[in-house]
């Protein structure tokens, strides 16, 4: 009789070890779920948070905000973003996008605020080897290895000069003076504009130019005004594009004035003031999405935007900026959707070279600021469709027919 309880203790106590031993089995079959899983897709942003082109950078950073809010995982993966702030400074730029590519494993990379550090990290990019979206305007950069490996969320500016152009010729205007950067920004809109000018016969008479940091333009606005144009056309952008529209409205210039899409920010209006009032710049359709046709379908998106943007930043936008990282989000969201659906994991070279394909075979996607179709040929992917006219009035934007 003692043998048998014995025998039925040592059956209980092997059934409880056999079930204890199938739990912990379990157990780790549902840990190691994670380690098979693929692994968050890495976004390496730079952006300039400080510096001279802080007042870019930082909507830049609230368009990937508002990117994250709208689209925060893919193919149930989530979207990781590293952010990293250059400081304005182009070798910063440069440095970052290695040290997000070299240590941090990204799997694409997405900035930066200002054409001379995006160039920067544009060069970057392509020498690492790893996809890029540019959200601010750069001329076209030389292809790497295999073709090219950077696209951008702008519009080409001979595309936006081209508006502007068209309006001075429209009004029988026949020549033009320029005041805008020096530095690579101020060439890409100097050199867009002789080009678009030439063909209607429009003659640029005047060529001046400053430095962001500069506190005056007295001398290059009285050189244009000498000159006498039948209209000027402005080169700078944000906060320092300011400083020649009230120059030229303190020396009583009353012809026509053109800008540009980097003129669409706040920071710009509430420093020019009264004085940019009429001027008229191009830009990308979101800067008046309610004035479009409801037929237009970039109108629906760029009021999701705005919801979007709201909801990560607790404000509405007051700038065009942050809509280009916006519509980079977008690219890339789908885009890597397109690599993921190749079976590359996230981390590896696969993915990358996956995610680059994808980039460049991107057809009709829907932004704020245009409708995106990427080819190796190419890196900008937008038409007409990607620009319209407005003109300044007490610091809100009309659109012009």
């Amino acid at each position: 009789m003692a043998l048998a309880n014995r025998n039925k203790t040592f059956s209980r106590r092997t059934g409880a070890m056999n079930l204890i031993k199938s739990l912990l089995a379990s157990t780790a079959l549902l840990l190691a779920v994670p380690h098979i899983a693929q692994a968050d897709i890495l976004v390496g942003f730079v952006t300039g948070l400080s510096g001279p082109v802080s007042s870019i950078g930082i909507p830049n950073a609230k368009g990937i905000a508002a990117g994250q809010a709208y689209i925060g995982e893919i193919g149930g993966e989530k979207i990781r973003v590293i952010q990293l702030d250059d400081g304005s400074d182009p070798t910063s730029s440069a440095r970052n996008a290695r040290k997000l590519v070299e240590q941090e494993k990204v799997d694409v990379l997405i900035g930066t605020s200002g054409a001379p550090q995006t160039l920067a990290m544009a060069t970057a990019a392509i020498e690492m080897k790893i996809p890029m979206i540019a959200v601010s305007p750069i001329a076209p950069v030389p292809p790497g290895e295999g073709g090219p490996w950077v696209v951008q969320t702008p519009q080409p500016t001979p595309l936006l000069l081209q508006g502007i152009v068209d309006n001075m010729k429209a009004k029988g205007l026949r020549s033009v003076a320029f005041i805008g950067f020096s530095d690579a920004l101020g060439d890409l809109f100097y050199d867009s504009l002789v080009q678009a000018a030439k063909s209607a016969d429009i003659k640029v008479i005047a060529n001046e130019r400053y430095a962001r940091s500069d506190s005056s333009v007295t001398a290059q606005v009285l050189r244009a005004i000498a000159a006498r144009p039948d209209a000027i056309m402005l080169g700078g952008t944000g906060t320092p594009g300011a400083l020649p529209v009230i120059a030229l409205s303190e020396r009583g210039y009353k012809g026509p004035l053109y800008g540009n899409h980097g003129m669409i920010s706040a920071d710009f209006l509430r420093l020019a003031g009264k004085a940019a009032n009429g001027i008229i710049c191009p830009t990308g359709p979101v800067t008046a999405a309610e004035q479009l046709p409801a037929s237009n379908p970039i109108q629906k998106v760029a009021l999701d935007f705005r919801a979007a943007f709201e909801k990560a930043n607790g404000e509405a936008p007051t700038d065009s900026f942050s809509s280009y990282s916006f519509d980079g989000w977008l690219v890339f969201a789908d885009a890597a959707k397109r690599a993921m659906a190749t079976g590359a994991k996230p981390g590896s070279p696969e993915f990358r070279t996956a995610l680059r394909q994808a980039l460049f075979t991107t057809k009709e996607v829907v932004g704020t600021q245009g409708v995106y179709t990427y080819t190796p040929a190419d890196r900008h992917g937008v038409d007409d469709r990607s620009r319209i006219l407005v003109q300044i009035e007490d610091g809100k934007y009309k659109l012009l027919p």
